[in-house]
């Protein structure tokens, strides 16, 4: 079998003419050929296939041989022609149709494909920036991931610590409770002796009620026996009385009363002062509190310089000077045996000194805050009253040495004064009003308002006990009835003006004038039957803090903040 193709346009006889004249001498002439396909009319190559019977040829027969097989594959070719022009009409149709028609379909086709790669293009270029995003995206999803590849490691190396500190925390926390076993342990057997130790409190308590109250029996009885006792004394002082009115009547000189016994009561008819009789530059820094000594003319002041000093005002000269005060003297209280001074601080305590040795008796602490005000009862050396600025008044007892009783009040005390009595205490304070307390039970038993809102700078009883001075710093004197704790009597004068919160003013020992000191360094005297001035002393010149009239009825004195004390007689 020999295979043959046949180009576009070849002809066939010719294709088999050289295909047999390309044979060798020794192959038998073409008998006979095949066909795998025909595509001739397309155009298109040929390929066919001849068999060849081959023998020797012969000088003779070789060109006839070869006429009959060119014959018979030509009438081969005519039949595979026929039946594939039959297969292929329809193909040959439609290339029969114009090719105009043709060409607008394939221009459609042409502009639909044309679009669908411009499309493309798009998409492309779409598809690239999404790749390039991404591509972005991906490094740096790399970097944090190599990132967090570093954080896991430097986590993990703090796990493995955190876990070496864990079991090391363990063991602590093993030991420590060993430790709080053996605390527990420890706290029940305390807890056991505490309640044996509870219930021997209790019996001693009951036992200690039961003294108590046998004790409490006892000084009933004695009380009883006091009362008797003191009633028949107050029956021998009226007799004594009865019998000594007569001599009161008959010791009448110049229509004024007078006892001259040394130690008793001296009551005398008080002067006006006009002239400074002496100045004295008594303290450094200031001098707050000024008082005299009972039924005499020497003068206690107490000043910034932490000393106390003793006056004597007929010559102007220093008596005595009392050391031991460890801050500022702010108020000043004389027993009435005139052997006792005592202090209120800014050190937050009260200092009580022997007048005749000049040392320090007692040291009474307890207020937190410092002492404003200090007074001594009238009938008894033993009891003392004070008010500090941690807002408590504390009556104390000079024979124990100790406070006795405390009371707490939510306004700040500025000033103090005992009833006659001993029994009662009263108190100005810096929300203006005036308070009367029970020095037993520490109760409150009357308030007025001395001062509308304005704090009480001052309180002076007068000698009779029947009338109290409040000054305030409302720059107003007030008179107060001690029995109905009503007003009766208002000073007030153009230039006088309060100079502190501890400014104090007095009452004449005679209960017919008011003197107080003014910010402008004036001393203003009212008449207080008049409610009117009657005298103005002007000799500081700085505000005067104080003034303290003597008991003998002259003279008075004043105090200022630089430390000056005047004698006005």
């Amino acid at each position: 079998m020999v295979s043959c193709r046949v180009e576009r346009g070849e002809d066939m006889i010719s294709a088999v003419h050289n295909m047999e004249i390309g044979c060798p001498t020794n192959v038998r002439h073409i008998t006979h050929v095949t066909f795998d396909r025909f595509n001739g009319f397309l155009g298109l190559p040929v390929e066919f296939e001849v068999e060849v019977p081959c023998r020797v040829p012969s000088a003779r027969s070789q060109e006839e041989i070869a006429r009959e097989a060119i014959k018979h594959a030509l009438k081969a070719l005519r039949k595979r022609h026929l039946v594939e022009e039959g297969a292929h009409a329809p193909a040959i149709i439609a290339l029969s149709r114009p090719i105009i028609s043709q060409g607008s379909e394939w221009k459609e086709k042409a502009d639909n494909l044309e679009t669908e790669l411009q499309q493309c293009y798009k998409a492309q270029s779409r598809l690239s920036e999404q790749l390039v995003v991404e591509v972005a995206e991906s490094r740096s999803s790399k970097a944090l991931l190599q990132e967090k590849e570093s954080l896991i490691t430097s986590l993990q190396e703090e796990l493995t610590q955190i876990r070496d500190e864990c079991s090391q925390l363990k063991t602590e926390l093993e030991e420590k409770i060993k430790a709080l076993e053996l605390v527990v342990s420890e706290n029940q057997q305390i807890r056991a002796q505490l309640e044996e130790m509870t219930m021997k409190a209790k019996n001693a308590e009951a036992e200690n009620k039961m003294l108590v109250d046998r004790w409490m029996l006892q000084k009933m009885q004695d009380a009883e026996r006091l009362n008797e006792a003191n009633a028949l004394y107050e029956d021998m002082i009226d007799r004594l009385k009865a019998s000594g009115l007569e001599k009161l009547a008959k010791q009448q000189v110049d229509g004024v009363v007078r006892r001259s016994e040394e130690g008793a009561e001296f009551f005398a008819e008080s002067t006006v002062p006009s002239t400074c009789k002496h100045k004295i530059n008594a303290h450094e820094g200031g001098c707050a509190s000024i008082l005299f000594e009972y039924n005499s003319a020497r003068l206690i002041s107490g000043g910034q310089d932490k000393s106390i000093k003793l006056w004597d005002t007929n010559t102007g000269s220093l008596s005595s000077t009392l050391y031991g005060c460890l801050g500022s003297v702010l108020d000043l209280a004389i027993t009435h045996d005139n052997r006792s001074v005592i202090a209120a601080s800014s050190s937050n305590n009260l200092y009580v000194w022997d007048v005749n040795s000049g040392r320090v008796r007692h040291t009474l602490t307890g207020h937190t805050d410092k002492v404003c005000a200090v007074d001594v009862s009238k009938i008894s050396s033993r009891h003392v009253v004070s008010a500090a600025y941690d807002r408590t008044l504390k009556v104390w007892d000079l024979h124990k040495g100790y406070c006795v009783n405390t009371i707490i009040f939510h306004s700040n005390c500025n000033a103090l004064a005992f009833s006659m009595d001993g029994q009662t205490i009263f108190s100005g304070h810096i929300d203006g009003n005036l308070r009367l307390w029970d020095i037993q039970t520490g109760k409150l038993l009357s308030e007025v308002a001395a001062h509308s809102l304005a704090a009480v700078t001052s309180i002076s009883l007068s000698r009779s006990g029947n009338i109290i001075l409040t000054s305030g710093r409302d720059n107003l004197h007030n008179l107060f009835d001690i029995r109905s704790l009503e007003v009766c009597g208002s000073l007030r004068a153009t230039g006088n003006r309060v100079a502190s919160n501890w400014s104090r003013s007095c009452i004449s020992p005679d209960e017919s004038y008011v003197a107080a000191g003014s910010a402008d360094g004036s001393v203003y005297i009212w008449s207080i039957s008049k409610a009117d001035i009657v005298r103005t002393l002007k000799e500081h010149t700085a505000p005067v803090l104080s003034c303290s009239w003597s008991g003998l009825g002259k003279p008075l004195a004043s105090a200022d903040k630089n430390g000056v004390v005047c004698v006005w007689t």
